[in-house]
Protein backbone atom coordinates (compact mmCIF):
# COMPACT_ATOMS: atom_id res chain seq x y z
CA UNK A 1 0.00 0.00 0.00
CA UNK A 2 1.40 3.23 -0.73
CA UNK A 3 2.58 5.76 2.34
CA UNK A 4 0.83 7.81 4.10
CA UNK A 5 -0.49 10.79 2.15
CA UNK A 6 0.01 9.20 -0.67
CA UNK A 7 -2.09 9.64 -3.79
CA UNK A 8 -3.92 6.47 -4.51
CA UNK A 9 -1.70 4.28 -6.98
CA UNK A 10 1.06 6.64 -5.87
CA UNK A 11 4.43 5.12 -4.55
CA UNK A 12 6.38 7.98 -2.44
CA UNK A 13 10.06 8.33 -2.41
CA UNK A 14 12.27 7.74 1.44
CA UNK A 15 14.64 9.48 1.90
CA UNK A 16 17.43 10.21 4.76
CA UNK A 17 17.79 13.61 5.00
CA UNK A 18 21.22 14.57 6.45
CA UNK A 19 22.00 18.19 8.32
CA UNK A 20 25.43 18.41 8.73
CA UNK A 21 26.85 21.91 10.45
CA UNK A 22 30.78 22.12 9.88
CA UNK A 23 33.71 25.18 9.67
CA UNK A 24 33.49 27.28 6.66
CA UNK A 25 36.52 25.56 5.54
CA UNK A 26 35.74 22.57 5.05
CA UNK A 27 32.09 23.54 3.48
CA UNK A 28 33.23 22.59 -0.18
CA UNK A 29 35.09 19.76 0.53
CA UNK A 30 32.10 18.40 2.04
CA UNK A 31 30.04 19.20 -0.27
CA UNK A 32 31.91 17.78 -2.90
CA UNK A 33 32.07 14.13 -1.02
CA UNK A 34 28.28 14.46 -0.23
CA UNK A 35 27.60 14.81 -3.82
CA UNK A 36 30.54 11.52 -4.81
CA UNK A 37 28.11 9.35 -2.72
CA UNK A 38 25.23 9.82 -3.65
CA UNK A 39 23.54 12.88 -2.14
CA UNK A 40 20.95 14.73 -3.97
CA UNK A 41 20.06 18.63 -4.02
CA UNK A 42 23.17 19.92 -1.68
CA UNK A 43 22.46 23.02 -0.58
CA UNK A 44 24.01 25.45 1.82
CA UNK A 45 22.94 27.99 4.58
CA UNK A 46 24.71 30.09 7.27
CA UNK A 47 24.14 28.61 10.93
CA UNK A 48 24.36 31.72 13.29
CA UNK A 49 25.19 31.63 16.82
CA UNK A 50 24.59 33.20 19.72
CA UNK A 51 27.08 34.93 21.60
CA UNK A 52 27.07 35.42 25.39
CA UNK A 53 26.61 39.00 25.08
CA UNK A 54 23.61 38.44 22.87
CA UNK A 55 25.42 39.48 19.46
CA UNK A 56 24.73 37.43 16.82
CA UNK A 57 28.27 35.86 15.45
CA UNK A 58 27.93 34.99 11.76
CA UNK A 59 29.86 32.89 10.09
CA UNK A 60 31.39 30.19 12.76
CA UNK A 61 29.39 27.40 11.34
CA UNK A 62 27.54 26.49 8.09
CA UNK A 63 25.00 23.96 7.90
CA UNK A 64 24.74 21.82 4.71
CA UNK A 65 21.36 19.56 3.76
CA UNK A 66 21.45 16.93 1.53
CA UNK A 67 19.68 13.84 0.98
CA UNK A 68 20.51 10.18 0.85
CA UNK A 69 18.00 7.50 -1.05
CA UNK A 70 16.91 4.77 0.88
CA UNK A 71 18.68 1.72 -0.97
CA UNK A 72 20.76 -1.09 -0.56
CA UNK A 73 24.08 1.14 -0.31
CA UNK A 74 22.77 3.81 2.46
CA UNK A 75 24.46 2.23 5.30
CA UNK A 76 27.59 1.86 3.40
CA UNK A 77 27.31 5.61 2.37
CA UNK A 78 27.04 6.72 6.11
CA UNK A 79 30.35 4.54 7.06
CA UNK A 80 32.21 6.60 4.62
CA UNK A 81 30.82 9.71 5.49
CA UNK A 82 32.07 9.02 8.82
CA UNK A 83 35.29 8.00 7.98
CA UNK A 84 35.99 11.46 5.96
CA UNK A 85 34.73 13.56 8.54
CA UNK A 86 37.25 11.36 11.20
CA UNK A 87 39.99 12.46 8.64
CA UNK A 88 39.18 15.88 8.33
CA UNK A 89 39.38 16.02 12.05
CA UNK A 90 42.33 14.70 11.87
CA UNK A 91 43.85 17.07 8.94
CA UNK A 92 42.76 20.02 10.33
CA UNK A 93 42.37 19.98 14.63
CA UNK A 94 42.45 23.39 14.88
CA UNK A 95 38.68 23.37 13.29
CA UNK A 96 35.94 22.50 15.19
CA UNK A 97 35.01 18.55 14.43
CA UNK A 98 32.01 18.22 12.22
CA UNK A 99 28.85 17.07 13.48
CA UNK A 100 25.38 16.04 11.56
CA UNK A 101 22.06 14.50 12.06
CA UNK A 102 19.78 12.15 10.34
CA UNK A 103 15.99 12.15 9.95
CA UNK A 104 14.35 9.89 8.06
CA UNK A 105 11.45 11.41 5.45
CA UNK A 106 9.13 10.27 2.64
CA UNK A 107 8.66 11.87 -0.37
CA UNK A 108 9.43 15.51 1.25
CA UNK A 109 9.53 18.23 -1.34
CA UNK A 110 12.91 18.88 -1.21
CA UNK A 111 13.30 19.39 -4.57
CA UNK A 112 11.26 22.29 -4.24
CA UNK A 113 12.68 23.70 -1.30
CA UNK A 114 16.17 23.76 -2.44
CA UNK A 115 15.50 26.38 -5.17
CA UNK A 116 15.54 29.60 -2.90
CA UNK A 117 19.00 28.90 -2.60
CA UNK A 118 19.39 29.02 -6.49
CA UNK A 119 19.58 32.45 -7.75
CA UNK A 120 20.93 33.98 -11.28
CA UNK A 121 24.79 34.10 -11.00
CA UNK A 122 27.65 35.49 -13.30
CA UNK A 123 30.64 33.28 -13.01
CA UNK A 124 32.86 34.54 -16.19
CA UNK A 125 33.28 37.71 -17.46
CA UNK A 126 30.12 36.75 -20.21
CA UNK A 127 28.32 33.47 -18.64
CA UNK A 128 25.39 33.99 -16.31
CA UNK A 129 23.93 30.95 -14.89
CA UNK A 130 20.02 31.87 -14.99
CA UNK A 131 17.63 28.90 -12.72
CA UNK A 132 14.63 28.32 -15.81
CA UNK A 133 12.03 29.90 -12.77
CA UNK A 134 13.80 33.11 -12.46
CA UNK A 135 13.75 36.35 -14.59
CA UNK A 136 16.95 37.93 -15.35
CA UNK A 137 17.70 40.72 -17.75
CA UNK A 138 20.42 40.12 -19.60
CA UNK A 139 23.29 42.98 -20.19
CA UNK A 140 26.10 43.74 -22.82
CA UNK A 141 27.55 40.52 -24.10
CA UNK A 142 25.98 38.10 -21.57
CA UNK A 143 25.57 34.43 -22.09
CA UNK A 144 22.17 33.43 -20.64
CA UNK A 145 22.91 29.30 -19.71
CA UNK A 146 18.99 28.29 -18.04
CA UNK A 147 19.23 25.50 -16.13
CA UNK A 148 16.93 23.29 -13.96
CA UNK A 149 19.11 20.59 -12.36
CA UNK A 150 16.59 18.63 -10.93
CA UNK A 151 18.28 15.70 -9.27
CA UNK A 152 21.70 16.65 -10.96
CA UNK A 153 25.10 18.18 -9.98
CA UNK A 154 25.77 21.56 -11.59
CA UNK A 155 24.55 24.91 -11.07
CA UNK A 156 28.08 26.83 -11.63
CA UNK A 157 27.76 27.40 -7.75
CA UNK A 158 30.57 25.43 -6.71
CA UNK A 159 34.12 26.35 -7.12
CA UNK A 160 34.95 23.08 -9.29
CA UNK A 161 32.33 24.16 -12.22
CA UNK A 162 32.53 28.07 -12.02
CA UNK A 163 36.37 27.36 -12.71
CA UNK A 164 35.71 25.69 -15.61
CA UNK A 165 33.80 27.98 -17.11
CA UNK A 166 35.85 30.78 -16.70
CA UNK A 167 38.73 28.31 -18.40
CA UNK A 168 36.68 26.93 -21.32
CA UNK A 169 35.10 30.49 -21.97
CA UNK A 170 39.01 32.00 -22.03
CA UNK A 171 39.86 29.16 -24.60
CA UNK A 172 36.70 28.96 -26.72
CA UNK A 173 36.72 33.07 -27.33
CA UNK A 174 40.11 33.63 -27.79
CA UNK A 175 41.65 31.03 -29.25
CA UNK A 176 41.48 31.33 -33.08
CA UNK A 177 43.50 28.37 -34.28
CA UNK A 178 39.91 26.36 -34.39
CA UNK A 179 37.59 27.08 -36.96
CA UNK A 180 34.99 24.58 -35.42
CA UNK A 181 35.60 23.59 -32.24
CA UNK A 182 34.79 19.14 -31.40
CA UNK A 183 34.02 19.50 -27.45
CA UNK A 184 33.79 16.55 -24.86
CA UNK A 185 31.99 17.34 -21.50
CA UNK A 186 32.70 14.16 -19.15
CA UNK A 187 30.37 13.43 -16.15
CA UNK A 188 28.27 16.02 -17.66
CA UNK A 189 25.74 16.35 -14.95
CA UNK A 190 23.01 19.33 -15.68
CA UNK A 191 24.88 19.89 -19.34
CA UNK A 192 26.11 23.03 -17.80
CA UNK A 193 29.90 23.16 -19.25
CA UNK A 194 28.30 21.38 -22.21
CA UNK A 195 25.61 23.86 -22.96
CA UNK A 196 28.33 27.00 -22.25
CA UNK A 197 30.53 25.25 -24.92
CA UNK A 198 27.70 25.70 -27.87
CA UNK A 199 26.68 29.04 -26.47
CA UNK A 200 30.73 30.21 -26.97
CA UNK A 201 30.56 28.99 -30.73
CA UNK A 202 31.24 25.31 -30.60
CA UNK A 203 30.36 23.34 -33.70
CA UNK A 204 29.89 19.88 -31.77
CA UNK A 205 29.43 18.95 -28.49
CA UNK A 206 29.28 16.15 -26.70
CA UNK A 207 28.36 15.48 -23.10
CA UNK A 208 28.33 12.21 -21.53
CA UNK A 209 27.03 10.88 -18.36
CA UNK A 210 26.56 7.37 -17.15
CA UNK A 211 24.30 8.79 -14.77
CA UNK A 212 20.75 7.77 -17.01
CA UNK A 213 18.83 10.11 -14.82
CA UNK A 214 21.91 12.89 -15.23
CA UNK A 215 21.41 12.53 -18.96
CA UNK A 216 18.11 12.87 -19.33
CA UNK A 217 18.15 16.14 -17.12
CA UNK A 218 20.99 17.26 -19.24
CA UNK A 219 19.09 16.47 -22.42
CA UNK A 220 16.34 18.73 -21.20
CA UNK A 221 18.33 21.68 -20.35
CA UNK A 222 19.93 21.25 -23.72
CA UNK A 223 16.25 21.68 -25.49
CA UNK A 224 15.84 24.86 -23.15
CA UNK A 225 18.74 26.39 -24.28
CA UNK A 226 17.82 25.63 -27.86
CA UNK A 227 21.34 23.92 -28.79
CA UNK A 228 20.15 20.52 -29.50
CA UNK A 229 21.05 21.29 -33.38
CA UNK A 230 25.23 21.03 -31.92
CA UNK A 231 24.65 18.96 -28.54
CA UNK A 232 24.51 15.29 -28.09
CA UNK A 233 23.53 13.80 -25.07
CA UNK A 234 25.09 10.49 -24.47
CA UNK A 235 23.95 7.76 -21.51
CA UNK A 236 26.91 5.31 -21.52
CA UNK A 237 30.94 5.09 -19.93
CA UNK A 238 33.40 7.55 -21.68
CA UNK A 239 35.79 4.65 -22.58
CA UNK A 240 33.31 3.71 -25.06
CA UNK A 241 34.00 7.02 -27.24
CA UNK A 242 37.06 7.25 -29.51
CA UNK A 243 35.96 10.03 -31.89
CA UNK A 244 38.80 13.07 -31.66
CA UNK A 245 38.16 16.42 -29.90
CA UNK A 246 39.53 19.70 -29.68
CA UNK A 247 38.83 20.48 -25.74
CA UNK A 248 37.79 17.78 -23.22
CA UNK A 249 36.30 19.21 -19.88
CA UNK A 250 35.86 16.90 -17.11
CA UNK A 251 34.67 18.18 -13.62
CA UNK A 252 34.91 14.76 -11.69
CA UNK A 253 36.87 13.69 -8.50
CA UNK A 254 41.19 14.01 -8.86
CA UNK A 255 40.46 9.45 -8.61
CA UNK A 256 38.63 9.18 -11.23
CA UNK A 257 40.32 11.68 -13.40
CA UNK A 258 43.42 9.40 -12.44
CA UNK A 259 41.67 6.37 -14.13
CA UNK A 260 40.35 7.99 -16.84
CA UNK A 261 43.94 9.96 -17.94
CA UNK A 262 44.84 7.72 -20.70
CA UNK A 263 41.75 7.28 -22.90
CA UNK A 264 41.32 11.38 -22.42
CA UNK A 265 44.09 12.24 -23.50
CA UNK A 266 44.07 9.76 -26.37
CA UNK A 267 41.07 11.54 -27.53
CA UNK A 268 42.64 15.12 -28.08
CA UNK A 269 43.92 15.98 -31.19
CA UNK A 270 47.50 17.86 -31.22
CA UNK A 271 46.72 21.51 -30.28
CA UNK A 272 43.84 20.57 -28.18
CA UNK A 273 43.05 21.14 -24.28
CA UNK A 274 42.20 19.12 -21.58
CA UNK A 275 40.24 21.00 -18.61
CA UNK A 276 40.16 18.92 -15.45
CA UNK A 277 38.73 20.13 -12.04
CA UNK A 278 36.94 19.10 -9.21
CA UNK A 279 40.57 18.76 -7.72
CA UNK A 280 41.15 19.41 -4.35
CA UNK A 281 44.38 20.50 -2.84
CA UNK A 282 45.91 17.74 -1.42
CA UNK A 283 45.36 15.88 -4.60
CA UNK A 284 47.40 18.65 -6.40
CA UNK A 285 51.27 16.29 -6.44
CA UNK A 286 49.05 13.41 -7.67
CA UNK A 287 47.39 14.69 -10.55
CA UNK A 288 50.29 17.04 -11.76
CA UNK A 289 52.49 13.63 -11.93
CA UNK A 290 49.81 11.85 -13.53
CA UNK A 291 49.15 14.73 -16.22
CA UNK A 292 51.42 16.82 -16.38
CA UNK A 293 53.81 15.19 -19.19
CA UNK A 294 55.93 15.87 -22.77
CA UNK A 295 52.98 15.65 -24.67
CA UNK A 296 50.59 18.02 -22.47
CA UNK A 297 51.69 21.08 -21.00
CA UNK A 298 49.67 23.43 -18.79
CA UNK A 299 48.39 26.55 -19.76
CA UNK A 300 46.75 27.78 -16.92
CA UNK A 301 45.70 26.98 -13.27
CA UNK A 302 43.10 28.09 -11.64
CA UNK A 303 42.71 28.35 -7.76
CA UNK A 304 39.50 29.00 -5.38
CA UNK A 305 39.77 28.24 -1.96
CA UNK A 306 40.87 24.99 -1.87
CA UNK A 307 39.73 23.72 -5.24
CA UNK A 308 42.03 23.67 -8.27
CA UNK A 309 41.81 23.93 -12.46
CA UNK A 310 43.79 23.13 -14.58
CA UNK A 311 44.15 23.50 -18.15
CA UNK A 312 46.26 21.63 -20.57
CA UNK A 313 47.28 21.81 -23.96
CA UNK A 314 48.66 18.76 -26.13
CA UNK A 315 51.55 19.55 -28.23
CA UNK A 316 51.65 22.92 -30.12
CA UNK A 317 52.72 25.99 -27.95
Amino acid sequence: MPELGAKAGEKRAKWLKIELSASPELVDALSNFLTEIGAHGVFQEELESQAPEDFTVSGQREVMKAYLPFDIRLESRLASLKVYLESLSGLFPELEEPQFTTEAVVDQDWGEEWKKYFKPLRVSKNIVIKPTWERYAPAGRDIIIDIDPGMAFGTGQHPSTRMCLEAIEDILLKDRTKEKWRVLDVGTGTGILGISCAKLGAERVVCVDIDRKAAEIAQENVIINHVQEKVEVINRDVNTIHEPFDLIVANLTAKILIRLRTHLMSLIENGGYLVISGIIDQNRSDIEAHFFTSQFTPRNIITEKEWICYVLRKGGN
